[in-house]
């Protein structure tokens, strides 16, 4: 029965064939193959392949073709299922007007488990892509928006994926700018997954190729970071505030540039984050302090604070926690922790002392204003560059002749950025003891991607330390015994203070780990109030 079935299928094939321009007076042979669907699993297939390759002669019976050809794409063999998914994109390749519906099933079929029937949708999406992206992409959203969380994580995944192909390929101005606007509206309830996922494709769509539309994005992220709010509570139940937080400033640094200015998330770090920042847990699992990532972050936006409102308030909030990273000398017998040597924290000095080198450009009075401050500060400037010299010294004779494959263990990484950050800081201090204090110099701080260190690089390397930083007259200053020993920071110190982290941009990298996502579904709302 099976075969006389599979020869009537060919029979009908074979009529459809020679019909011509009298095919659609062969409803009754185009219905035969639509029941084929329930037939055995060959009928199946070369029903999947039929109902396809006459889909656009029989308009009157459209819908009953694409249910027919969906319970091949939810048929309990694989084989078929793929057969089906496959001939899918053909529905629409010459009645454009069922690509939406076609790409709204394959966003749903992206539920798939198995990875080469996954592969097979894949496949299918680029094809309805090719042949009217913005239609795809009505399908798709229709999915992300009102769909399944599977099925929007997966259509997240999918574009996230594929878009710089399809970009760079296919995708149409009236395509592209319906992908922004609907990423902008789903943008109001997300994840932090699919806030990365999302901030990716904005980020390859022309947004990110002009100034005005990185602006745009700044925008966007900090609507996101809820930088209107006029208080930080590092202290919520779930930990969210602190990871929106990180995630935001991560996602915005890429586009902050002397057009796009970094000043609001500054502002607001500045106003209500330096001043409650030791109230944030000091998780240190996977080499990563959520306090000094903050700091670090805090150190790269101020690197394109072009201007800023009140900026008096925010060199003073960051100055006081930059002192209270530097101590003063001890006196004579003092005792600390056991030892006459108070510990000295480089890693956040380095990203507090650049941030206040760099927002005191805005008001390079701040310190001369006050000559107690001054002179208070410069005792512990003094201090900690006599606490860092004997430790480059250290460094850069550990590191002196080695190239290549020798600086890339773990012992001479830590070293190298070690080094950098001892290095940066030095200069920022020469900097700060001028009279006045200058603001001119320019550093790459030691977390961010450099050369490897070596002789060549290094062209400081061997030379001997300058003489040691004093300031007034000689009877009146307060000078560091000359017999004291130079400070040497205690063994395994900056494996565990000086950490590599770098702002990355892409799913799943560099943000919170885990995500909103595990803390109770789309969490993360727009306009979520405490």
């Amino acid at each position: 029965m099976s075969s006389d079935n599979i020869q009537k299928l060919y029979k009908n094939f074979g009529i459809l064939a020679d019909a011509k321009d009298k095919i659609g007076e062969h409803e009754k042979e185009y219905l035969e193959i639509l029941t084929a669907v329930k037939g055995s699993d060959k009928e199946k297939r070369l029903a999947s392949q039929f109902i396809a390759r006459f889909f656009k002669h029989f308009p009157d019976l459209s819908a009953q073709a694409i249910e027919a050809q969906l319970d091949l794409c939810e048929d309990e063999d694989v084989s078929i299922r793929k057969q089906a998914i496959k001939d899918l994109p053909n529905l629409c390749k010459d009645i454009k007007d069922y690509t939406q519906k076609i790409a709204d099933i394959l966003a749903q079929l992206l539920q798939a488990e198995d990875p080469t029937e996954l592969s097979v949708v894949h496949n299918s999406l680029m094809s309805v892509f090719k042949i009217d992206p913005k239609s795809a992409l009505v399908g798709m959203f229709s999915q992300i928006i009102s769909g399944e969380d599977v099925v929007r994580e997966r259509c997240l995944k999918f574009l996230t994926t594929k878009f710089k192909v399809l970009s760079s390929e296919i995708m149409t101005k009236e395509a592209e700018d319906y992908l922004i606007s609907e990423c902008k509206k789903v943008l109001q309830d997300v994840t932090a997954e699919e806030f990365r996922q999302l901030m990716e494709i904005l980020g390859m769509t022309r947004l990110g190729k002009t100034s005005s539309g990185q602006q745009e994005l700044v925008n966007l992220i900090a609507e996101q970071a809820e930088l209107d709010r006029d208080s930080f509570n590092p202290t919520d139940s779930d930990g969210e505030n602190v990871e929106r937080l990180q995630l935001c400033l991560r996602y915005a640094l890429p586009y902050f540039s002397a057009q796009v200015d970094s000043a609001p998330f500054v502002s607001y770090v500045c106003d209500h984050v330096l001043p409650v920042l030791s109230d944030i847990p000091t998780t240190e699992d996977e080499g990563s302090d959520t306090q000094l990532e903050i700091l670090k972050l805090l150190a790269e936006l101020c690197s394109h604070c072009n201007t800023i409102e009140n900026p008096e308030s925010k060199v003073e909030k960051v100055f006081k926690k930059l002192v209270a990273n530097m101590p003063l000398p001890p006196d004579d017998g003092e005792s600390v922790n056991g030892t006459t040597e108070p510990p000295l924290e480089f890693s956040q000095v380095e990203c507090l002392m650049y941030s206040f080198h760099r927002l005191a450009r805005h008001c390079p009075e701040f310190l001369t204003n006050n000559a107690e401050q001054l002179k208070d500060f410069r005792f512990r400037l003094q201090y900690f560059a006599r606490g860092i010299q004997g430790y480059i010294k250290k460094l850069r004779e550990a590191l002196q002749g080695k190239q290549g494959d020798e600086l890339k263990t773990d012992e001479n990484r830590i070293k190298v950025v070690a080094l950098k950050t001892t290095s940066n800081i030095n200069i920022l201090i020469k900097d700060l003891f001028h009279s006045p204090p200058s603001y001119k110099s320019v550093i790459s701080l030691s977390w961010k991607p450099t050369l490897p260190v070596s002789q060549k690089s290094n062209p400081n390397v061997g030379q001997k330390r300058h003489t040691p930083i004093t300031f007034g007259d000689s009877q009146n200053s307060k000078h560091l015994k000359s017999e004291r020993e130079l400070y040497q920071p205690p063994s395994g110190k900056y494996s565990n203070k000086v950490s590599s982290y770098t702002p990355r941009r892409g799913r799943g990298r560099g943000g919170p780990r885990g995500g909103f996502s595990t803390r109770g579904g789309r969490g993360w709302r727009r306009g979520y109030r405490d």
